[in-house]
């Protein structure tokens, strides 16, 4: 998500204490992440839930609210971003809700944050760049293989990653993608809405397709407990186009 800059997010969000950098700088904490997630929470016993790309948090900050008895980390990786993901998050859950941590990440390493002692219950990819645009772009896809693999690596047995898209093209390489990489199908729908599939918490992303009627494609995928094809490599996966 791109934004204009802002320069009270930077200051505001040093000051917050539910916010962590990851990426290198005075104020990182890159490197000592792994393993520590549970334990940053008021309530460490509690699920934990990753959100990957959380944008303003307008949803966000939704699904914070109504589910006290989760623990949540929204990850994104713009200052500009997280600061107005703040501002929603303390508007909707008060100035410090003990179950949520505000990430700036590049989730492209995520593995290098999250570690298996972690074991988060659950992932959120929401309307992540669907990179359509050229193929050899695939690989920065959220659901692409390489992230999906990544994402193994620590979630709990029989995780489930929750995903939704406006996109076409993304949906249908991404149920290749689940496939490739151990994740079946729980539940799965190409309009959202018509099938009235809840929970859901609306983003300003999804509002805006929506008052243009385009279906929002969703499903859940659970991780299955064995490992994908061990000839499989997911560095060099790419699907090919007729």
């Amino acid at each position: 998500m791109h934004m204009r800059t802002k320069k009270w997010a930077r200051p505001e969000l040093q000051a917050c204490p539910f916010y962590i950098n990851s990426i290198k700088g005075p104020d990182s904490e890159d490197g000592i992440l792994k393993g520590t997630w549970r334990k940053r929470f008021a309530n460490p016993d509690l699920p934990l839930h990753l959100e990957m790309g959380c944008g303003k948090a307008v949803s966000t900050a939704k699904m914070i609210a109504d589910n006290p008895g989760v623990n949540y980390v929204a990850a994104d990786l713009s200052a500009d971003v997280l600061g107005v993901a703040r501002r929603n998050i303390v508007s909707a859950c008060g100035e410090n809700p003990g179950n949520v941590q505000l990430l700036m990440a590049d989730i492209c390493f995520v593995d290098k944050i999250f570690g298996p002692e972690d074991a988060p219950e659950r992932i959120y990819i929401h309307f992540c760049n669907p990179w359509t645009e050229h193929l050899r772009h695939e690989k920065r896809r959220l659901t692409h293989p390489r992230q999906l693999m990544q994402y193994r690596s620590f979630l709990k047995e029989n995780g489930e990653i929750w995903f939704k898209t406006d996109d076409d093209t993304l949906f249908d390489d991404s149920l290749v993608y689940f496939d490739l990489c151990g994740f079946e199908p729980v539940v799965m729908g190409r309009d959202l809405h018509a099938d009235g599939f809840t929970p859901n918490w609306v983003s300003e992303h999804e509002e805006k397709y929506m008052a243009l009627g385009v279906p929002i494609k969703y499903g859940i995928f659970r991780m299955k407990k064995e490992e994908p094809a061990t000839d499989f490599d997911p560095l060099r996966y790419h699907l090919k186009r007729e």
